[in-house]
């Protein structure tokens, strides 16, 4: 597993709310304990929310509504997507307004225990690619609203997909599909499509493979 890979895991893993040890973490993922430290550090630096410490164990803060803004899921997108882009952009008068904006969000940012979070908007490390999702959002969000299915090329396999949901979590956009292919639910982070076309052909819910189903059994820690 690459280290990209691996961090995509351990925040997958660390959803949950639970408490998971570097040791156990590092067993289950077969690496070493040092390694778990860095890429928790590494995790905390791109703003996933990370708490815990060496020796006690790492698990999640809540999420975080920006007071006194209730933002819906698209409104979020929009925002991160902006600041993202034109932060990271050569384009001086709208990349310096768009960091000092970063800024004043953080700024009404509850304030928690723990490590401060990277400025919003600008993922570090091994989440700078994340941008590359956005290529991608217009036409899956699509496909969800009109129930189309969908050919994607992800880390080197190719699905047909029944797209169900786009989920935000620490300034990482996945996908959460069932795939035809494997008939299994997948979450993949959007910047790991290489590849995205429509096929012929609407879908509906069926009993194990609705969103309600991949819900139910995230719940249920499955």
């Amino acid at each position: 597993m690459n280290r990209k890979d691996r961090l995509y895991a351990l925040m997958q893993r660390l959803r949950d709310g639970q408490l998971h040890t570097a040791e156990a973490m590092a067993q289950d993922l077969d690496v070493s304990v040092r390694t778990i430290y860095r890429d928790m550090e590494t995790l905390a630096a791109s703003g996933v929310p990370v708490e815990g410490a060496r020796g006690y164990g790492y698990t999640t803060q809540a999420a975080v509504t920006l007071p006194p803004l209730n933002l819906t899921e698209a409104e979020l997108e929009a925002l991160h997507a902006a600041l993202a882009a034109l932060g990271a952009s050569q384009i001086a008068d709208l990349a310096d307004p768009a960091r000092s904006l970063a800024a004043k969000i953080d700024a009404v940012l509850p304030l928690d225990a723990g490590p401060a979070p990277a400025p919003f908007g600008f993922a570090t490390d091994a989440f700078a690619e994340a941008a590359r999702g956005f290529a991608h959002m217009p036409a899956f969000r699509a496909a969800i609203r009109s129930r189309q299915k969908l050919r994607v090329e992800v880390g080197g396999e190719t699905h047909d997909i029944r797209p169900l949901h786009i989920d935000y979590w620490g300034r990482v956009w996945t996908g959460v599909v069932w795939s035809e292919t494997a008939q299994e639910f997948l979450s993949f982070p959007l910047d790991r499509i290489g590849h995205i076309s429509t096929l012929p052909g609407l879908f509906v819910d069926e009993p194990g493979k609705s969103l309600a189903d991949w819900r139910a059994r995230q719940s249920a820690g499955a």
